[in-house]
């Protein structure tokens, strides 16, 4: 597969993931006030059902609210991550979550963009992209800026697997192979296709699908490696683990160096060993940030709200504690804060 072939087959699959919604929203709440807008709508808790709609009370907060929450994969980790928030937002607050599993980041940015989504999970990466209207060419010309940042979260993982007997040990041994980037439109179809083309590998067959089913996929000798990006134990992996010899192939040394040359927002990350089941060395990868984003139409006095029940109560989180933190929770923040989240961080 050339690069330009790869470039047109991320448009054409992110295009599937709402590049449309993507054109027509930008604009929306562009001037940063995020306090005249009704909250968007939201959502019911399903993977298809994205109809939506909100019950508000007025500022005294007297009656149910119903928020869209859009995270990722249930193979991966924003999905579980995700209803932790809801669990201790629904606990100290009167708002309901309604947590969707979707295609994560890019998909995620055109429901935020849209309004369908109150807030989400995304890469810092895409964020960036969406909000400033270049990077990738989903996003060119198409700027997305209702777009607001609530808090960075947590290193993003890439992770590669492979089966221990595939053959591929490097990153130049997936030339010729059949390779799962993830979900069509997803920020790990991104950053998979942006590390093989800094690398130089061109031929390559790509599948795309969800953690789960790349998982199901390598098992039953489908394909020969899936890019996973996600805090890590990703569970799609650990029960892939348990039933299958699994080698975790390293992004290190002079191609470590090529991929974070190619895109600044790599950085150097190590998942230890132990982690996976077989695994017992350290692998060396690279990594991007987890982060809560959400839309200039959000109520400021809801963000705020939301943001405090999560932040006051991260002792309550099981997952990704060594990370999500008040004092990390701008740590590579690569967008325009929402007025909410800026009044409670005091930025």
């Amino acid at each position: 597969m050339s690069s330009e072939e790869t470039r047109r087959r991320f448009l054409e699959a992110a295009g599937l993931a709402g590049v449309a919604a993507l054109a027509g929203c930008s604009g929306n709440g562009g001037d940063g006030s995020g306090d005249g807008g009704d909250g968007g709508d939201g959502g019911e808790d399903t993977e298809t059902d994205t109809e939506t709609e909100t019950e508000t009370g007025g500022d005294d907060g007297g009656s149910e609210t119903r928020l869209s929450w859009h995270a990722g994969g249930t193979g991966g980790t924003y999905y579980p991550l995700s209803n932790e928030f809801k669990t201790i937002v629904e606990e100290n607050t009167d708002f309901t979550l309604n947590v969707q599993s979707t295609g994560a980041s890019v998909e995620n940015v055109g429901s935020l963009a849209d309004e369908s989504a109150d807030f989400a999970l995304i890469q810092n990466d895409i964020a960036y992209f969406a909000r400033n209207g270049t990077g990738i060419e989903t996003f060119e010309g198409n700027a997305i800026e209702n777009l607001r940042g609530v808090a960075t979260l947590y290193p993003e993982t890439i992770t590669l697997v492979t089966l221990a007997d595939s053959g591929i040990e490097t990153l130049e041994d997936l030339s010729g192979a059949t390779i799962n980037t993830g979900d069509l439109g997803s920020g790990t179809q991104v950053n998979a296709l942006q590390i093989l083309e800094a690398v130089g590998v061109e031929d390559f067959n790509e599948q795309n699908a969800g953690f789960s089913q790349a998982s199901e996929q390598l098992a039953n000798g489908d394909i020969d490696a899936a890019f996973v990006v996600g805090g890590w134990p990703v569970g799609a992996i650990e029960d892939l683990a348990t039933t299958n010899d699994i080698r975790i192939v390293p992004i290190d040394g002079e191609a470590r160096e090529s991929v974070k040359d190619a895109a600044s927002w790599f950085a150097d990350d190590t998942i230890p060993g132990g982690t996976y089941s077989g695994v017992e060395e350290d692998i060396e990868t690279v990594a991007v940030q987890a982060m809560i984003a959400t839309n200039a139409g959000v109520p400021a006095d809801t963000v705020e709200t939301v943001t405090a029940a999560i932040f006051d109560n991260v002792d309550d989180l099981t997952i990704k504690t060594d990370f999500i933190t008040v004092d990390s929770a701008q740590d590579g923040m690569s967008i325009e804060l929402h007025e909410g989240a800026a009044a409670y961080f005091g930025e």
